[in-house]
């Protein structure tokens, strides 16, 4: 049994926690692992388990395969999307990549974002599954419902608490419809995990999408191998239609057979549901980081760099980060990708980026900017390199603050210790290296007529970026 790990979303609902250059799955917002590295560690203890497969985007991918070292997986395959299509091609990828070491191992897909708290309930569960997709079923795990939600689809099985027969999946229902699915007992929340064997999934989408099949054949034949990343080829990707698993194969297929699963489930897709997963006060409050609160309740307060006071409020939710506040009433935060989509559409870095990036080197946080100059700290991880560049439009200076620098200006090399500096003309080719065994911490100050981070002309990088 191989597991493949979705973890392509960009968290918007979580914003402005969550954005695009880190999304919720590679945050650690119930405890010491992220939910990325609790979806692999809940996989503990099941029987015949192969190495992952994880499908993500070119932005997250270094964040991916750190978090998988960090918990000791070897051979992991990370496969880079170029373009995100939905679920279907993604699982098409999957399986025809799970293939080509021979045989015909079972899928288990997973989503990277999701909380399950009875982990033996889950087991309990994956074993039943794994039984149907080895008689050639497509498993659907269909949640035990604890209340009339809208937010979530349905699937209506033919036979109640019992493994089934799918009869049908429906949408997102209005809330009088999702009374009526859970009175009647008939129904399940549609998890969007399932289990199936690679052929089988294939032979189904050669039925039901064969354009799909198409497509993602050309891009993993012409795909490379990118350090430890699968990157699909771009051209045969793009043409490949978009479609969920659901409405590619599952609606239509005579093999669709649904798990009934009761195991403490929640997609953690709002602020509310964060809410409701994580421990709260006798209050009924969720609070986090430098707070003071008086007569709240109900609510979720998250501070990340400043004292937080909230006063006489109840059912809100307060997110506080280095660059962005958002206050929102709790009825109202499934509405906060508007917020998202007015960001974009005024071009604002808030939308995508924290003021802290990571970068496959280690990290920069953007500490003040102004007409002509921008400030930043940044980090070094031990051994790594920024790639060698060049900019158009500013000049930088280095100021080193912890650990050892080695810097190539032009034709020069040097090394410089704490409370030591350098120059870099506009147009001058340098890099930056960190030799010791301690993160090295310098302070840049940009100045010039553009301080985009498009302005950058990369000569050579050992993560490949163009």
């Amino acid at each position: 049994m191989i597991p493949v790990i979705m973890s392509g979303g960009s968290g918007t609902r979580l914003w402005p926690l969550s954005r695009k250059s880190k999304p919720k799955q590679f945050l650690a917002l119930f405890g010491e692992q992220t939910m990325f590295q609790e979806t692999l560690s809940r996989l503990d203890g099941l029987k015949d388990l192969q190495s992952p497969i994880v499908v993500c985007n070119n932005d997250n991918r270094f964040m991916a395969a750190e978090q998988i070292r960090d918990l000791d997986i070897d051979n992991s395959t990370i496969i880079l999307e170029p373009f995100g299509r939905n679920t279907a091609p993604a699982l098409a990828i999957s399986a025809l990549q799970a293939m080509q070491s021979g045989g015909d191992p079972i899928l288990l897909v997973l989503a990277a974002d999701h909380i399950i708290q009875d982990l033996t309930a889950f087991h309990q569960a994956v074993s039943i599954a794994k039984s149907q997709a080895n008689a050639g079923s497509l498993v659907t795990f269909g949640i035990v419902p604890t209340s009339a939600n809208t937010g979530y689809s349905y699937i209506q099985a033919d036979e109640k608490n019992a493994v089934s027969k799918v009869k049908n999946f429906v949408e997102k229902p209005d809330l009088d419809t999702a009374k009526k699915y859970i009175t009647s007992g008939d129904y399940y929340w549609n998890s969007g995990m399932f289990m199936f064997k690679a052929s089988t999934l294939i032979a189904e989408l050669d039925t039901f999408s064969p354009e799909i099949m198409t497509s993602c054949r050309q891009a993993l034949a012409n795909s490379q191998l990118d350090l430890d990343f699968i990157r699909l080829d771009k051209e045969t990707f793009k043409a490949c239609p978009s479609d969920s698993i659901d409405y590619a194969v599952m609606e239509h297929t005579d093999k669709a057979v649904v798990v009934p699963l009761n195991a403490g489930w929640n997609d953690v897709g709002s602020w509310s549901s964060l809410w409701e997963c994580s421990e709260q006060s006798d209050d009924n409050n969720v609070v986090h980081g430098d707070t003071i609160i008086n007569d709240v309740q109900n609510s979720y307060i998250h501070s990340e760099h400043r004292l937080v006071s909230v006063l006489g409020l109840d059912h809100i939710v307060v997110v506080e980060t280095a660059d962005a506040v958002m206050v929102a009433n709790k009825n109202s935060v499934q509405n906060i990708k508007q917020i998202v989509n007015q960001l974009i559409a005024e071009d604002r870095p808030e939308a995508e980026n924290n003021r802290l990036c990571y970068r496959p080197w280690g990290y920069y946080d953007s500490i003040d900017r102004g007409e002509g100059f921008q400030v930043k700290r940044i980090t070094v991880n031990p051994g790594a390199s920024l790639s060698l560049q060049m900019h158009h439009h500013r000049a930088e200076h280095w100021v080193v603050v912890t650990g050892t620098a080695e810097v190539t200006r032009g034709d020069e090399v040097m090394l410089l210790a704490e409370n030591e500096s350098t120059f870099i003309p506009q147009g001058t080719k340098h890099r930056l290296h960190n030799p010791g065994h301690i993160p090295l911490e310098i302070i840049e100050v940009q100045s010039g007529s553009y301080l985009g981070e498009d302005d950058i002309v990369r000569f050579d990088d050992n993560y490949h970026r163009c």
